[in-house]
């Protein structure tokens, strides 16, 4: 653990550690900021374990929802791996303990400000990480500036290194100025930053004057434009963001130019060493310089002049996001948004999944925005990027970020007073409240959505949340009330003459009476889902391969194996493309049904144990009968060609 101030240079020693030493862990490396200090909260432990699983090979849609769950996944992908974690700017013990290699073999680097005491008695070795020596300062400025220069003003280096206090960022962005400036003498910097310390010695006592005083320094070195982007970018709701942000918010600076000047204004402070760029495109302030923006925001800039950048920056996002949605369920129903601000250039995936992979990289800056906008009481803002989420939730599951953003929505739709609004949310909450087992929750939810959507004249989502609570009924065990509340909801829809919400009831109806062993009933109404969807003029892959799921099980209750094992194999490769983990496992449960009814117990086995790693990494309560199937399966551990291969050799 490495403990000390911030600026002191702690990540960039672990950094450069974890480099030198990666012969040592073959198995890789995990690197990850808590966040533990600069931003509003330190990263969630859940969403920590979330990223590392899925750079151990998890799919997104088979986390689990659970905390408990998440830990015990990642203790059983670590446990015979040679790994080093490594851990920045943690905020607590606690924070920590979670993501702790199982693997003996194993070994986790933690930076923070914090001593961490508390994980000292669990084998953690303390290294305070002090100032850097006048020498090893100068070492530093030598290696930035040139010997040559050092070496002319030598005790004016010298009255510069003591004057950074040993603080490696103080020094990186002295040395970036000089660097920049050929001409400019060091005897010059040395009595500017002199001049400066003495300023902030006397204004602010609260922190390092001589941090303060190169953060100064350095702003004051910057044009007008570069100046301003530096403060609004600084009120970015997230730690890590990309170009469009950027350009977003530079657009509405005074005197910037077109917005196409963004990405010079953002080389300028990387140059300054006032931004990072952590991967190509992707940007992030060090916590220092960001609280150091921050002040020089409240400062110069105006609070109408800061709620103009914060928004143009939710906007894009908004704006963004839209577009992906788009492209993931064209079918939806959207409310429209009037924008206050110009978003700009917009990226534009080609697909579903490049679709999906910017959400996914984006959630979190997503998330954030929407809380971002609730805090500035931009409650229509906030509902929409709460709603534009959803594609990314429906087909990645994130199930702990879902029930965030879905309470999020339903606050943001009931300060903006909108009961159309309200009633979607918690339909989106009490479904995600009916996956995680709160199925109290969720049918309080449910019903109140009724009543929000009724009031608002919305009968169609009034009857999306009617099923949703026949949904609740049929995983709560309630079959028998399950299928007369779909039925009424057919009804209803038919009536409404939404052709796919008919065929998306059909499914379910079709599904539910499959599992109550009512099979020809079932292909009934799955045909006629199938007829129905297959005539969109907007496709839904997902909705065509739970259909195929649905037959497949009602074929195998008939008996008629070919046509369960095709549709059963379109339905599993189908949903593994989508990347729907859990309709993946259960085409891969019931093509294992087919090969154990026709006795090749080699595939049923490996058909169940690959379903189970599913079930199991969702945390989902199917795993447990499913590894006593495998458990009951006898004499299935070699092809069937194999087996008594050699019962005729003496």
């Amino acid at each position: 653990m490495l403990s000390g101030p911030g600026g002191i240079g702690k990540t960039g020693l672990a950094r450069r550690w974890a480099e030198d030493n990666k012969d040592a862990f073959p198995d890789g490396q995990l690197h990850i900021d808590l966040g533990g200090v600069g931003y509003d909260s330190p990263l969630d432990p859940g969403e920590a374990l979330g990223v590392f699983l899925r750079a151990l090979g998890v799919p997104s849609a088979e986390l689990p929802p659970s905390l408990q769950e998440l830990a015990a996944l990642y203790r059983s992908r670590t446990a015979d791996r040679a790994l080093l974690v490594l851990l920045e700017n943690a905020h607590s013990a606690a924070q920590v303990r979670v993501l702790l290699p199982s693997s003996s073999s194993g070994m986790a680097l933690v930076t923070s400000r914090s001593r961490l005491a508390g994980l000292i008695p669990e084998g953690g070795v303390l290294i305070e990480v002090p100032p850097l020596s006048l020498a090893e300062s100068l070492n530093l400025l030598t290696h930035i500036v040139g010997p040559q220069r050092v070496a002319r003003e030598r005790q004016e280096a010298e009255h510069l290194a003591a004057t950074c206090g040993g603080l490696p960022i103080a020094l990186c962005l002295v040395g970036a100025r000089l660097a920049a400036r050929p001409r400019l003498t060091l005897a010059r910097v040395s009595r500017d930053l002199s001049d400066e310390t003495s300023r902030l010695t006397v204004l602010d006592r609260s922190q390092d004057a001589s941090i303060l005083a190169t953060f100064d320094w350095s702003y004051r070195a910057l044009g007008a434009a570069p100046a301003a982007l530096y403060r609004r970018l600084a009120l970015h709701p997230g730690q890590e963001f990309g170009l469009g942000p950027i350009v977003a918010v530079t657009s509405g600076l005074p005197g910037a130019g077109p917005a196409a000047d963004g990405g010079g204004h953002a080389e300028i402070l990387l140059e300054a060493n006032m931004l990072q760029e952590v991967t190509e495109e992707r940007f992030q302030f060090h916590d220092l310089l960001r609280l150091h923006a921050l002040r020089k925001a409240d400062a110069e800039d105006t609070s109408a002049e800061r709620a103009q950048a914060l928004l143009a920056m939710l906007e894009w996002y908004l704006a963004a996001a839209a577009v992906a949605d788009e492209i993931v369920t064209p079918y939806r129903r959207r409310l429209p948004y009037v924008y206050f601000t110009d978003p700009g250039e917009l990226p534009s995936p080609a697909t579903r999944d490049e679709a999906l992979t910017w959400l996914d990289r984006e959630r979190l800056n997503l998330m954030s925005a929407a809380g971002a906008a609730l805090e500035h009481g931009w409650a229509e803002l906030s509902w929409q990027l709460a709603d534009v989420i959803w594609a990314l939730l429906l087909y990645r599951k994130h199930y702990r970020d879902r029930r965030i953003i879905d309470a999020r929505g339903v606050e943001a739709a009931r300060l903006w007073g909108n009961a159309w609004a309200e009633g979607r949310m918690l339909k989106r909450l009490g479904r995600t409240c009916t996956v995680v087992g709160d199925h109290r929750a969720a049918e309080e939810h449910l019903q109140t959505a009724m009543l929000r959507s009724n009031e608002a004249g919305d009968a169609h989502g009034a009857e999306e949340a009617h099923e949703m609570l026949a949904a609740l009924y049929r995983d709560s065990g309630r079959e028998a009330l399950a299928l007369e509340t779909f039925h009424q909801v057919l009804q209803a829809k038919r009536g409404l003459g939404e052709s796919r919400n008919v065929g998306l009831t059909l499914i379910n109806i079709g599904m539910l009476q499959s599992r109550m062993g009512r099979a020809g009933e079932a292909i009934v109404a799955l045909r006629q889902a199938e007829a129905l969807l297959t005539q969109l003029a907007d496709a839904d892959p997902y909705n065509l391969f739970r259909v195929k799921i649905g037959l497949a099980g009602a074929y195998l209750h008939l008996g008629e194996l070919r046509t369960a094992q095709a549709a059963a194999a379109e339905a599993g490769e189908g949903m593994r493309t989508l990347g729907s983990a859990f309709e993946h496992a259960e085409a891969l449960d019931l093509l294992g049904l087919i090969s154990e009814r026709r006795g090749d117990l080699f595939s049923a086995r490996r058909h169940f144990t690959t379903a189970l790693d599913i079930y199991d990494s969702l945390g989902s309560s199917r795993a447990g009968g499913m590894r006593a199937r495998i458990d009951g399966l006898a004499g299935s551990d070699a092809p069937p060609e194999v087996k008594g291969a050699g019962k005729d050799i003496d």
